[in-house]
């Protein structure tokens, strides 16, 4: 993989290989019925047990993968820095600090370095989509009321 400013870009080499891989390992899972299921890796007939939940998170990732997007992966329980946590929310460190301290991000001081949950970072990425998404209908509707927007 090639990084670009920290961030992992699949080769087109892993993009294709992602996008062969994808809807033959989506159209098995749809198939399995066991919670851990077994699988081969043909060049060492090594068998393995994984969780069903892991290979449909695999399936994600090649979906994301083949469409040329780089993929991160954080346990909901990992503690940010206030730097990743404004990289994740699109915004400058001191904007997030700022939400931090008027409470809009619950967060933990570890000495004097603040940490974020990931999980709470995206928490109010989702409540601010949302919000974005109500003001962008009342825009809409008041166009359409005022004739300014043709439905």
């Amino acid at each position: 993989m090639e990084t670009m400013n920290g961030i992992n870009k699949p080769t087109k080499e892993e993009q294709k290989a992602a996008r062969e891989s994808y809807n033959p390992l989506e159209a098995t899972l749809e198939k399995v019925k066991n919670e851990n299921p077994e699988i081969e890796i043909l060049e060492t007939k090594q068998k393995i047990r994984i969780p069903l939940k892991a290979l449909n998170l695999l399936a994600k990732i090649l979906k994301e993968t083949g469409e040329g997007n780089p993929v991160s992966i954080y346990p909901v329980s990992t503690e940010l820095t206030t730097q990743a946590a404004a990289d994740i929310l699109g915004c400058s460190r001191p904007h997030l600090v700022k939400l931090l301290e008027e409470g809009k991000i619950n967060y933990t001081k570890v000495g004097r370095h603040r940490r974020v949950k990931y999980d709470d970072v995206m928490k109010h990425k989702e409540k601010m989509k949302a919000q974005q998404k109500k003001l962008l209908e009342e825009i809409m509707n008041s166009d359409e009321e005022t004739g300014l927007y043709d439905s």
